[in-house]
């Protein structure tokens, strides 16, 4: 039988070991337990100096004894057993300071990590179809149980309070779908965009305001999609009462509460994203409980606001603009709603006073004079313009105000050549606009093109629309001739600028079609001609427009005007009126006949 004593003194063959209960060589049950100390024993020593260990030997025990020798620290094994090479070792402690080896596989211990990562949300999850239809079904899942519950607990919030809560949460992680456009498709088909569109109407406005802003981050520009993808989404929008149940929370949300003033900014945000398809502004802008709280929120102060416009009444100026942009349509319903009248009434106050520059209220200021400029251009809102003083507002403005000055010129050009244009025409000379609109012409050298280029505009309208024979008409003719022609030396010179820009172009161009093949030039014909607009091809049609009628009204006019272009002159503006004939649609609108009627008169006169 071994000895206690050979038990402490030799080395194990296979290395270092765990310390065992020195019983454990007398007992039939082995332990890997240490001995339990009993009457406040202890296992290092007694108090005469002896090391002990009670043994069991079947009905009796008793002490063995071990006498006290040095020991060799080289032969003492006790202790952990080292961990095995295929463990991996840890610096320190663990927890409780008992152990310095893991006793875990390298293995295990790239398990562990994975599943530590996995449940702090560093593992990044998928996002493709199978995501989008478990994500889809929870979905559904979170409106029906809080729709059920809300029927089930109307009168008790606290019972289906956390159903929102779970919805909302829901709602804010589709946010993900905005960076993968190849989705958009899929959501539709799934029905979640519908599902997503009907909880604009939830009863809690705080879902209403987390769909408005994810509708707003889906649909914008910077969204990861393509113009189909985007357009798959926001056509199902529509499909799904989108603009009125967005109208109908415009109505319920109070801009005095913080939260409501940030949902109403998110529902313009959306209405902005779907007007950027210009395909629909009409669906948008016949709803009329739309257009009514746009005209009714740019009427409405902000009174703690700079200049008492807030952000979100800017951004409902905004929105009208876009609107009336380019859709008939909607400028004569906005005009049968008293909209005329409340642009003049809020573009008043800037007769004399000038918005602060880059604020609210000067984006405001040019969002208004936008919708203005629009309207006019269409007969009935029109009318209203002249009814409303719109041209004598416009007049103020061109000689008392300052950054008004150019938007209300270009509503006076607007105007001047939509379809009330006649009326319009004689108000302007009724109400003095003559002396107005010539005095700038004779300081175009101090103005900026763009006003030029108006005024060059409404010089044109002018003697197209007033009847010929009346007053007014007779009154602006007057106007070239007088102080010995001033005002037609200053419209040549003004054509001679004009020519020599459009030429450099011109050279430029023809420099690029020459180095094409004819297909490659056909692509880029667009292109060259907005580059011939820009270097001022519309406005040198203009004031050859205005030289031809001159040539055609008065014949100290015609010589005036052989002299000053030189022997070829009138051959220049019979080849312009030719060209700008040669550009007419035969098949366009009734005013673009009339325009072709009207060169083909002047062109009679000019070769004469």
């Amino acid at each position: 039988m071994t000895s206690i004593d050979d038990l402490f003194r030799k080395p194990s063959a296979g290395g270092k070991r765990k310390l065992q209960d020195p019983t454990a060589a007398f007992s039939h049950t082995p332990s890997n337990k240490s001995s339990k100390l009993t009457d406040g024993s202890s296992p290092r020593s007694s108090s005469n100096g002896t090391r002990e260990s009670s043994v069991s030997n079947g009905s009796s025990s008793k002490a063995a004894l071990v006498q006290d020798e040095v020991l060799d620290e080289e032969d003492v094994e006790a202790g952990p057993t080292l961990p095995s090479e295929d463990l991996e070792e840890e610096d320190g402690d663990d927890e409780e300071g008992r152990f310095f080896g893991g006793g875990v596989t390298k293995q295990e211990r790239e398990v562990i990590d994975y599943i530590e990562k996995n449940e702090d949300g560093d593992v990044e999850e998928k996002i493709d179809s199978p995501w989008l239809r478990r994500t889809a079904i929870n979905f559904e899942r979170k409106i029906n149980k809080n729709a059920e519950l809300r029927a089930k607990y109307e009168s008790d919030p606290m019972k289906f309070v956390g159903s929102e809560a779970d919805l909302d949460g829901e709602i804010k992680g589709l946010s993900l779908l905005s960076e993968h456009g190849e989705l958009y498709e899929e959501f539709v088909k799934l029905g979640c965009a519908g599902s997503l569109v009907g909880l604009l109407a939830h009863e809690n406005t705080d879902i209403a305001i987390a769909v408005s802003e994810l509708l707003a981050e889906l649909t914008d520009e910077d969204s990861a999609t393509t113009e189909d993808q985007w357009k798959t989404l926001v056509q199902a929008m529509i499909k799904s009462d989108v603009v009125d149940l967005l109208a109908s929370n415009l109505g319920r949300l109070d801009e005095n509460n913080e939260s409501d003033r940030s949902g109403v900014y998110h529902v313009l945000n959306v209405i902005e994203n779907i007007l950027s398809d210009t395909e629909n502004l009409e669906a948008v802008g016949s709803k009329d409980t739309l257009m009514q709280w746009l005209l009714a929120r740019i009427k409405k102060t902000d009174t703690n606001a700079r200049g008492k416009v807030g952000q979100n009444r800017q951004y409902a100026a905004e929105i009208l603009a876009i609107l009336l942009q380019s859709n008939k349509v909607n400028r004569d319903r906005f005009a049968q709603k008293e909209g005329v009248d409340a642009l003049l009434q809020l573009l008043s106050i800037y007769r004399k006073r000038d918005p602060e520059k880059d604020s609210d209220e000067e984006e405001f200021a040019e969002n208004l004079f936008d919708c203005l400029a629009c309207c006019v251009e269409e007969k009935f809102a029109s009318e209203k313009f002249v009814e409303g003083e719109g041209v004598e507002l416009c007049l103020i403005m061109l000689r008392e105000a300052r950054l008004a000055k150019a938007r209300a010129l270009r509503v006076l050009d607007h105007a001047l050549s939509g379809g009330n244009a006649v009326a319009v025409s004689m108000r302007l000379v009724d109400a003095a606009g003559l002396k107005t609109i010539f005095g700038m012409l004779m300081k175009s050298e101090k103005i900026e093109r763009i006003l030029i280029e108006h005024l060059i505009g409404i010089l044109a309208s002018l003697l197209r629309y007033l009847p010929g024979g009346s007053a007014e008409r007779i009154r602006t003719l007057a106007k070239f001739v007088e102080n010995d022609y001033e005002k037609i030396l200053k419209l040549v010179e003004l054509r001679r600028e004009y020519k020599i820009r459009l030429v450099k172009t011109d050279t430029q161009i023809q420099k690029e079609r020459d180095e094409m093949d004819a297909a490659d030039a056909e692509e880029h014909a667009d292109e060259w001609l907005s580059r011939q607009l820009d270097a001022g091809l519309f406005s040198l049609q203009a004031l050859e427009l205005i030289l031809s009628w001159l040539v055609a009204e008065d014949n100290g006019a015609r010589q005036t005007i052989a002299v000053l272009m030189g022997e070829d002159g009138l051959k220049v503006l019979e080849r312009s009126l030719r060209d700008q004939l040669d550009g007419m649609d035969s098949s366009a609108s009734a005013e673009a006949k009339a325009t072709e009627e009207m060169l083909e008169a002047l062109l009679l006169c000019v070769e004469q």
